[in-house]
């Protein structure tokens, strides 16, 4: 081909060792600048020519592109940060750190492929994150063991891990596109294997009425707070968030509406995640009657600790010197109180299903049961009605009212 300009390539021009070519567009600040384009052949320059010309036409076009690092830290620093849950914050800013930028930061933002995110995802899964992470390099050298040592542990993300850390990418690259850095998202292109949650039978009534029982036997301080969980379906975060402020005792109520959370090295008292988690739930008796006692518990602790006590929100559940209960450790203490009641272990919130069934068994109402629970249709906890109405219910609730103090 001659070396002649074709007509309409006027910004077409040899370049090194070959062509280059520009586009006066406009930038996404509003400004005015040329978007240049390379290639070896003006056939290759002037097909990019053309795709600059269409996309210029569609609207503000970046010039400068930043890299996958650089992006994610501005995404999280700017976006994620002022705008999302702090433990949203948290998740993120490990993903990224963790398993996205060692591998795709140098990586040009506008230039990430489909192919580059699957290639990313598939070596993910077979490399040792002991190793990648220097985990047992960071310990004493005496107490070395596995990698460090020239021993690989073989600890490989799970599906889990991989499936967090593709959906973290794809809520970056999604925020990319809305400004106008990219043009689509690659991210959300490339599926991943779902991780399979292992199914665990909850707690009959029978079963939740032994450990509470267990529980009341010994005066333990957390009672009330199985009592909620067990009877209300309440999340970890909302049982430790509760104040006394939240409970009324005259019309026997109880308000939703923060929650205690672990972010990082932060144990917050914030609101809860959405406005449809607020309510007001009617107390069953022995919620009414679990929570006087916990008061008068409190009490007691306030007047042991003395100057020690520390009364920053008004918790209900607290430790021996008025500070908020850490998550992890009312988790631990559940699965604690269930083997010394002789009873299988479950996860603390796997109890909402049993939740239902000791609902009937106090005798609730239906259309309280049905506040309670948050169903949509009086049908749903009609069934749940229709399932738990045997006498070993009834006699395993009246252990339990024995135990409080005959309350039902």
């Amino acid at each position: 081909m001659s070396g002649k300009r074709g007509n309409g390539e006027g910004s077409i021009y040899p370049y090194k060792n070959g062509y280059a070519a520009y586009v006066w567009v406009t930038k996404p600040d509003g400004k005015r600048a040329r978007k240049y384009a390379y290639g070896k052949t003006r056939e290759e320059v002037h097909e990019k020519w053309l795709n600059l010309h269409a996309e210029a036409k569609k609207g503000p076009v970046a010039t400068r592109h930043r890299t996958v690092a650089t992006f994610l830290a501005y995404w999280l620093d700017s976006i994620v940060k002022p705008n999302l849950a702090p433990l949203s914050y948290v998740s993120y800013e490990g993903s990224v750190r963790l398993y996205i930028t060692p591998y795709l930061g140098p990586k040009r933002l506008d230039r990430l492929t489909v192919r580059d995110v699957r290639e990313w995802l598939t070596k993910l899964a077979t490399v040792c994150q002991c190793c990648a992470q220097g985990k047992d390099a960071k310990r004493l050298a005496a107490r070395r063991r596995c990698c460090a040592v020239g021993e690989c542990c073989e600890s490989y993300p799970s599906r889990r891990v991989i499936q967090a850390a593709r959906d973290a990418l794809r809520a970056a690259l999604t925020h990319a596109v809305a400004e106008e850095e990219i043009g689509k998202n690659v991210a959300s292109l490339v599926k991943v294997p779902k991780p399979r949650r292992r199914r665990i039978k909850p707690w009959s009534v029978t079963e939740a009425s032994r450990f509470l029982t267990d529980a009341a036997a010994r005066d333990d301080h957390l009672f009330a707070a199985w009592v909620l969980v067990l009877c209300l379906g309440l999340r970890r975060g909302e049982v430790l968030g509760l104040t006394w402020k939240s409970v009324d005792f005259e019309r026997g109520e109880l308000y939703v509406d923060h929650q205690i959370q672990r972010a990082g090295r932060q144990i917050l008292h914030r609101e809860t995640k959405t406005e449809e988690s607020d309510d007001f739930l009617p107390l069953p008796d022995l919620c009414l009657k679990a929570l006087r006692m916990r008061r008068a518990q409190q009490q007691g602790d306030r007047k042991a600790a003395g100057e020690l006590w520390q009364d920053g929100h008004g918790l209900i559940f607290t430790t021996k010197h008025g500070t908020p209960i850490e998550p992890g450790n009312l988790t631990r203490m559940f699965a604690l109180r269930a083997r010394r009641a002789g009873l299988r272990v479950i996860p603390l919130r796997n109890t909402r299903h049993t939740c239902s069934s000791l609902l009937v068994a106090l005798q609730v109402h239906p259309k309280v049961a049905q506040r309670i629970l948050r169903h949509s249709q009086i049908s749903m906890t009609m069934e749940v009605y229709a399932e738990a109405s045997e006498d070993a219910v009834r006699n395993a609730i009246g252990k339990l009212s024995d135990a409080v103090g005959g309350t039902g």
